[in-house]
């Protein structure tokens, strides 16, 4: 069976997996090349701490840029940064200070990420490492802290979607309206929690700004992944950063380094097994904006200009859409204007490098001396720290990668998102606007979804303390996308003083009040698609436990609630086909608003085979290998990891 680029780039980091191809549904252990961490850094030192652990098990995988909340200037902050610095050059970590840049644009551009390397970060945006062929995915802080003890992590391998982009983008279309396009037009799961191939001629002009705002931005569009593939835009990026790095004293690209990549990039088989394809023309792509508060939602700026949105901010800042392409092109916008009356315009540089560029281009005093208001290189708004933040009422347009209603301020404000180009027009327009009139074309929504392949019948060796077979009643909870706060509510997800009994007494009661009181110790959850989306609490996982529930069987999880669950032990397991059946089966009560469907069936499971039995019909399901099974047989992946500190 052919392989997919991103299983290709696993296998070449598993440490721990199964002896035959990858295919999606594998749970694997993962020795990355580096993880990075940034100010959220001090919460994986007191979860290193808490397992244990005192000494890094490679000082060279960690990374600690600092640039979150570089604008705090309280003691506390302060202090907060201080232990940090002091706990990387006692570990002898790299650490970059506040101000250095964000942590995604320091990894790309200080030589941590390359083609070919799996480079991780607690970070939800580190997809944008798939710019450079790189797979880049993001890890809870769990995991960052287990990587930092063992020097490794655990992954299910993501299906696959394959994007063709061919043609070429028009003057003033940019790779942000490339992915500002891409989360409008296939906003229906298409990509959720799967990585995305990008393949097909378009790619070649595409520069690599461009690439790594859509691969940044592949987050928004629910995609665990977002790669390219290394080709001459890559190499030369790699040589004129290889330069700079020599010039800091680094030697972290070599030449053997750039003449394998360029003759020997990696790249999918023939033969790889996709789960669909989407196929995009770019001479179709116009300029689009997101929103308003939703990434889902675009409108055309053609379309919208008519309107005459008014705003009173906007922000060219972030890790998405701050480099020195997108600053340029503000400033060509803004040159020889002034910002309107009423409407503040932030910018950020992604780095002081960038800055400096910036700087030494006239882009920076361009910016300026439009009325523009300088912010240090940073996140800042993006994320809803230091200055500028949106108030009640008011109406932003920002070159960020993130609209979600009062992430950059108040829930009462609206956010929209566009290329730098885009904003900066809009600032001087003072009202949602292009830089040119144009036609606001959208291309044809073009998406073909295969049938997976048929999984070769395997059996799976079975460690002690993990059962061959077990059997449970089947409890169906039919709702597709059931969140986190649905699980275990708002209420009690900062109560620290709640017990397992407290847990498992109000477990689903956002969803179902009568749910706590209809289960028992042993039953098996039936869910549906995209089961534990929402937030990244982990009590959804353990309240379930606290239950007594087994295991949850569900068409599709959200890979954050799997990772949870999965660190504290709890069983989840991935089939479709068995969900259909019984939801066909009990549709009466599903379509009748039944919350929780108890027929009184049973659901066996055999892990030996990767079978479920659900009246007289098994369904297959994604093999559970030695991973999965030692991470359930330790009680999660701290106890895993202080019994591998304890074995050394």
């Amino acid at each position: 069976m052919g392989q997919t680029s991103i299983e290709k780039i696993a296998r070449a980091h598993m440490t721990e997996g199964p002896d035959r191809p990858l295919r999606a549904g594998d749970v694997i252990s993962l020795k990355p090349r580096h993880v990075m961490t940034h100010d959220n850094t001090a919460a994986v030192i007191a979860k290193f701490k808490g397992i244990s652990a005192a000494k890094i098990f490679d000082p060279s995988q960690p990374v600690y840029p600092l640039d979150h909340d570089i604008q705090n200037r309280s003691e506390a902050n302060l202090e907060k940064y201080r232990k940090i610095e002091e706990f990387a050059a006692e570990q002898g970590v790299d650490f970059y200070p506040a101000g250095t840049g964000i942590g995604h644009q320091i990894m790309v551009s200080h030589g941590y990420v390359v083609p070919g390397s799996l480079v991780v970060g607690s970070d939800s945006h580190s997809n944008m490492y798939g710019a450079l062929g790189a797979l880049g995915t993001p890890v809870v802080r769990t995991d960052a802290a287990a990587i930092w003890a063992t020097g490794e992590f655990w992954w299910q391998i993501p299906r696959t979607i394959r994007v063709v982009l061919n043609g070429a983008l028009r003057d003033s279309v940019t790779g942000k309206d490339v992915i500002v396009t891409l989360c409008g037009m296939y906003n229906q799961g298409e990509v959720l929690n799967a990585a995305v191939e990008f393949a097909g001629p378009g790619v070649d002009g595409l520069s690599m700004d461009a690439r790594m705002s859509i691969s940044n931005m592949t987050t928004e569009w629910g995609a665990l992944a977002g790669w390219f593939p290394v080709d001459d835009v890559t190499i030369a990026y790699l040589k004129q950063r290889q330069e700079v790095i020599r010039k800091l004293g680094m030697d972290r690209i070599s030449d053997t380094d750039l003449e394998a990549w360029s003759s020997s990039p990696i790249a999918p088989d023939p033969d790889a097994v996709y789960a669909g394809e989407i196929t995009l023309d770019l001479g179709a792509v116009s300029p689009h904006v997101s929103g308003p508060d939703s990434v889902q939602v675009m409108r055309s700026v053609a379309d919208i200009e008519r309107d005459k949105v008014a705003i009173q901010k906007a922000y060219i800042v972030s890790c998405v859409n701050s480099r020195l392409e997108d600053l340029e092109s503000a400033a060509e916008v803004v040159k020889g204007k002034k910002v309107a009356d009423g409407v503040e315009l932030y910018v950020a540089a992604a780095s002081r490098e960038i800055e400096d560029q910036a700087t030494a281009s006239g882009a920076w005093s361009a910016l300026l001396e439009a009325g523009a208001k300088p912010l240090p290189p940073g996140c800042g708004p993006c994320i809803g720290l230091g200055t500028g933040l949106l108030e009640a009422g008011e109406v932003g347009i920002s070159a960020t990668n993130r609209n979600f209603k009062g992430r950059m301020g108040s829930r009462d404000a609206q956010a929209y998102l566009a290329s730098p180009a885009v904003v900066a027009a809009s600032a001087v327009a003072g009202y949602i606007s292009g830089v040119t009139p144009s036609e606001g074309s959208t291309p044809v929504r073009d998406f073909r979804e295969f049938a997976p392949p048929e999984a070769a019948s395997e059996t799976v060796a079975i460690m002690d303390g993990f059962p061959e077979t077990t059997s449970g009643r089947l409890v169906l909870v039919p709702q597709d996308n059931l969140n986190t706060d649905g699980i275990y509510g708002k209420d009690y997800t900062y109560n620290e003083n709640m017990t397992r009994e407290d847990m498992a007494r109000v477990v689903m009661e956002n969803y179902d009040p009568e749910f706590a009181g209809k289960t028992r110790d042993g039953d098996i959850l039936i869910g549906g698609r995209n089961f534990g989306t929402g937030s990244s609490r982990e009590q959804a996982a353990t309240a379930l436990q606290a239950k007594g529930i087994q295991m949850v069987i569900a068409a599709s999880f959200s890979q954050t609630y799997l990772r949870n669950a999965y660190n504290n032990g709890f069983i989840c397991i991935e089939c479709p086909a068995l969900v259909a059946a019984v939801k066909q089966e009990l549709r009466e009560a599903v379509n009748a608003g039944t919350l929780t469907v108890i027929p009184g069936d049973e659901i066996a499971v055999d892990f030996t085979s990767s079978k479920t039995s659900y009246r007289e019909r098994e369904f297959s399901f994604p093999a559970l290998g030695s991973v999965p099974q030692s991470l359930v047989v330790a009680g999660g992946i701290e106890n895993l990891v202080r019994q591998k500190l304890a074995g050394r």
